[in-house]
């Protein structure tokens, strides 16, 4: 592919344009003058006329000639506006056999008879990079041009142009331009480049929202990123990128800077916060201090982070998980019987993978007395170092049947192959159902074919009983 020059950086379809192009076997296209006078006349480079097509040896040479080439030409655009305006000639016939549109333009029941059309909406470098492509197959796009060759293929129906404007998107796509390039390819309909944003956003999105470009995108964008479960950012630094995203819209819509104001302009995006993924302490720091929360609303959060039962809050508590692929589980028994008591004391079980994985919660059984609710912290322990590498104090709520319940981290535990370590579950509630028959080898395959095996082992010392036989965390969810 051929491309343009230009800074490192990709342009908006706001910013300037490279100057037309220009080819050896014509002049270029002269810009229009703001002048209430004719247009002028376009300086061509004059080439004998007679015999010039003896000169080319291909179909496509012949015709790359024609390209911005007043040469046989029976139709100019006048594109662009003011003084950036110019005029480009061009060949009906060439044009209607690249381009449904065209071809309606010219040759459909309401053709235009005029030997003039107008395109003020069209960038003048964009429409030649279009010809060009009509008239020879040559693919000339750079940073500065690619938005606006991506706006004129799909306005004339031109789709292999279109794909490789997305195909040069694609590879200069980096963190600090994903938002630019997913507001353009939401705004232009490019499903595949959005899909791409989107993942990239997901990688690396601390730096994709310290980004210039992060403040500038819409609202519905922004939802569409919050909404996300595969963020891998800590929620109260999503909060403060979404704050300064506040602020920029209130002086676009020209708002004094207030708490109130900052809450309109967010409107819905404000409930795609995870605030109960939060620590207390991050909460108390910036949400809770920060006024655009109703009282009533920090009131039970905080509530939420140090009561149990935990009363109910109109945010989503489940985690962002920046993994990709499939969630999988084990279950290490093989029946469920009751009943299994709580004293203070962790239920722990130690065990060890074949492979690399990424543990994002447990499974844990409930009560045998019907509905209630636990409280209940649970930890990730590498057995040798007594490190912690993961845990979440949060609750459950269960219905009396002897189902597991998903308790889950705020952010996934890396396990590594033939290292050994020890899952912790510290309930306080009634009498539980509790699993026996337990295996000492559990594999798990996956959709792909990928195997996991887990190996379990009692874990002596301080614990409520659990072991490899019998007792508490039956499952283990995890990402491969």
């Amino acid at each position: 592919m051929a491309t343009g020059s230009g800074g490192s950086g990709l342009a908006s379809n706001h910013d300037g344009q490279e100057a037309a192009s220009t080819s050896a076997q014509s002049g270029a296209a002269a810009p229009l003058s703001s002048a209430p006078t004719s247009p002028p006349v376009l300086g061509l480079h004059r080439e004998p006329m007679y015999n010039w097509q003896a000169t080319k040896s291909s179909l496509k040479e012949r015709f790359a000639f024609l390209f911005n080439n007043e040469l046989l030409s029976d139709v100019r655009f006048i594109v662009g506006k003011g003084r950036q305006a110019q005029r480009i000639p061009a060949h009906k016939f060439v044009l209607a056999a690249g381009s449904a549109v065209f071809d309606a333009m010219f040759n459909g029941g309401m053709a235009t008879t005029s030997a003039e059309i107008e395109l003020p909406d069209v960038e003048p470098a964009a429409f030649l990079a279009l010809l060009r492509f009509l008239y020879s197959d040559e693919v000339h796009i750079g940073p500065e041009t690619v938005m606006t060759t991506l706006y004129t293929a799909k306005k004339y129906a031109v789709p292999a142009l279109e794909g490789h404007c997305v195909e040069f998107l694609t590879k200069h796509l980096r963190a600090d331009n994903a938002f630019m390039l997913l507001t353009q390819a939401r705004l232009f309909d490019e499903p595949q480049l959005a899909s791409l944003c989107l993942d990239t956003i997901d990688k690396s999105t601390a730096d994709a929202i310290n980004a210039e470009g992060f403040t500038d995108i819409d609202l519905d964008t922004l939802c569409a990123v919050l909404e996300r479960d595969t963020l891998s950012i800590r929620e109260n630094r999503l909060f403060g990128a979404v704050v300064r995203w506040a602020e920029a819209e209130c002086y676009r819509q020209q708002l004094p800077l207030t708490s109130e104001n900052k809450q309109k302009v967010l409107g819905k995006a404000l409930s795609l916060i995870r605030f109960p993924l939060m620590t207390i302490e991050e909460f108390a720091a910036g949400p809770a201090q920060s006024g655009i929360l109703f009282d009533r609303e920090v009131v039970n959060l905080f509530l939420h982070f140090t009561v149990n039962p935990k009363p109910r809050v109109d945010y989503i508590d489940r985690p962002r998980c920046c993994l990709r692929g499939e969630e999988c589980s084990i279950n290490r028994f093989q029946q469920v019987e009751s009943r299994w008591g709580y004293s203070g004391t962790s239920d722990r079980i130690r065990f060890n993978v074949n492979r690399r994985i990424s543990i994002v919660g447990f499974g844990l059984y409930g009560s045998i007395h019907g509905p209630t609710d636990y409280q209940v912290n649970i930890q990730i322990i590498e057995s040798d170092k007594r490190i912690t590498l993961g845990q979440n104090d949060t609750g459950f709520s269960c219905d009396g049947t002897a189902n597991t319940f998903r308790v889950m981290f705020k952010e996934p535990v890396e396990i590594l192959p033939s290292v050994s370590y020890t899952a912790c579950a510290t309930l306080k509630g009634p009498d539980s159902h509790y699993g026996t028959k337990g295996l000492k080898k559990v594999t798990q395959e996956s959709a792909t074919g990928t195997k996991t095996t887990f190996f379990f082992f009692s874990s002596p010392g301080n614990n409520n009983g659990t072991s490899v036989e019998d007792g508490q965390i039956p499952e283990i969810i995890y990402y491969t």
